[in-house]
């Protein structure tokens, strides 16, 4: 079993930037790609950006160029740092592991952007 928990979700305004960070624990061997992934209120999860054991990234169009994710495999954490924030930003972000045993998530972080 893996277990994720997020941190570093808030409050910012447009145009302000935040660093969310995910600590994998368990048998972390069995993950592979790591990601974040945002819900906001009345819309669909999506994937905002992934990266694989290989440090291969990729990003959703409407944030690229503005967050950048990033892993420490040593340190078993995926990090999002998140620049230029705009309002339409706002949502949940939950980080994701792709382990053997299938995905993991975790609980969910709170990013309100205000303008």
């Amino acid at each position: 079993q893996v277990q994720l928990v997020e941190s570093g979700g808030g409050l910012v305004q447009a145009g302000g930037s935040l660093r969310l960070s995910c600590a994998a624990s368990g048998i972390i061997f069995s993950i592979n790609d790591m990601g974040w992934y945002r819900q906001a209120v009345g819309k669909q999860r999506e994937l905002v950006a992934s990266i694989t054991s290989g440090g291969s990234t990729k990003y959703a169009e409407s944030v690229k160029g503005r967050f950048t994710i990033s892993r420490d495999n040593a340190k078993n954490t995926v990090s999002l740092q998140m620049n230029s924030l705009k309002p339409e930003d706002t949502a949940v972000y939950y980080c994701n592991a792709r382990t053997v045993g299938g995905p993991v998530w975790g609980k969910g972080t709170l990013v309100t952007v205000s303008s």
